[in-house]
């Protein structure tokens, strides 16, 4: 009978150290966290922001003049193009520190990382080239020719086609992504810059900014499907998520163009503020979010109704946009006054109606000329 009590008792202790372990790993575990990351040009910094605390947690030295920046999909990496340094700072974003600077060429500007996060692909604008680095090791694995002032190197969805606007050869260059290597180098239109390129990878839509058009091209045929005209300088394609339209600030016509994907049609105009710079969709395809640089506010549309339901105040000459994960604040990079404005997306329901109640919540200091902005959630996989 002391025998058996004595193996019950060893059943229950190991039972308990068990569950007690497990349970103890569970409370350890840390939640996620998020953060935006924000290039300040002129600082040569990043500023991280804590989005619980909403407040400045780490300023990180990188090259000179950080402009390009875009998280790894895959892990808890963020990488910084430093345009007068000709380098690449990867950032952990569990620690938030630099642990490693990569060797672009000569006046990188845009950085896009690949579907899986094992590369990145760098427009050298100064070389004429984009550096494809993988990432995993840090290495340069090919740098490829292409045409004259690349000014974007935009990955495609699939994974298989690199879009390269090549401002100075008012064309663009298709990358073969497997073998890195330009397989048709297509004419477009005046000074292009821009990309946007649809989810199923099938089409890229291209602003030039200094014709007022913008190309559709087929990727798989390489050839322009329709050139469109917008309003004077076109500088952003905002796309819905769901790749149906294009919005499209001019930023010296003061007006969106409406852009409908599939008929590749320009389907109508809308008023914004003085010089709409930037365009943001949220994730349901419902809200456009639009920089006006020079009226100091960020619009805020209906999709749906194309009605402007507000104009919020931020700060002095908004330009880059980004959302918090759960899309209840809006960031705004403000490239004269040198902070982020954050604005509460908060929404109150009215029966079956949502009305979005958009206000400026703060104001966050970051270094000199903020202007690129991205968000990460870390920790959750």
């Amino acid at each position: 009978m002391r025998n058996n009590s004595a193996r019950l008792a060893a059943v229950l202790l190991s039972f308990v150290s068990l569950f007690g372990s497990a349970a103890c790993k569970r409370t350890a575990a840390a939640p996620p966290r998020e953060f935006a990351y924000v290039t300040n040009g002129e600082s040569g910094t990043v500023s991280v922001i804590d989005l619980n605390e909403l407040r400045v947690v780490s300023t990180l030295a990188t090259g000179k003049n950080p402009t390009g920046i875009a998280a790894n999909p895959a892990k808890d990496e963020i990488y910084v193009v430093n345009t007068d340094s000709g380098t690449v700072s990867v950032i952990d974003a569990d620690s938030n520190r630099i642990t490693a600077t990569m060797t672009a060429q000569h006046k990188p500007f845009f950085l896009s990382v690949t579907p899986d996060g094992k590369r990145a692909y760098v427009a050298n604008s100064g070389s004429n080239s984009v550096s494809v680095f993988e990432l995993g090791n840090r290495m340069l694995l090919a740098t490829v020719p292409v045409g004259s002032e690349p000014g974007m190197a935009r990955v495609s969805a699939d994974g298989n086609t690199v879009v390269v606007s090549n401002r100075g050869g008012n064309s663009v260059s298709l990358i073969d992504a497997a073998s890195n290597r330009v397989r048709a180098t297509v004419p477009v239109c005046e000074a292009p810059e821009s990309v946007a390129i649809l989810p199923d990878s099938s089409k890229a839509f291209v602003a030039c900014g200094k014709a007022s058009q913008i190309a559709s091209v087929d990727l798989k045929s390489a050839t322009v499907l329709a050139l469109m005209k917008v309003g004077s300088t076109p500088v952003d394609l905002g796309m819905k998520p769901d790749g149906g339209e294009i919005f499209v600030p001019n930023f010296d016509a003061h007006t969106l163009s409406a852009i409908n994907t599939s008929a590749n049609e320009t389907s109508e105009s809308l008023l914004s503020g003085n010089n709409p710079a930037r365009a943001l969709v949220s994730s349901d395809n419902a809200t456009l979010y639009v920089a006006n640089f020079g009226s100091n506010s960020v619009a805020i549309f209906d999709i749906t109704t194309r009605k402007l339901l507000v104009a919020v105040p931020v700060g002095s000459r908004p330009d880059a946009l980004a959302l918090s994960s759960r899309e209840n604040f809006l960031l705004v990079a403000d490239t004269h006054s040198g902070d982020v404005a954050v604005v509460r997306l908060d929404k109150r329901r009215d029966k079956k109606v949502t009305t979005p109640q958009p206000r400026l919540f703060t104001m966050i200091p970051t270094g000199a000329r903020p202007n690129q902005i991205i968000t990460k959630v870390v920790g959750e996989r």
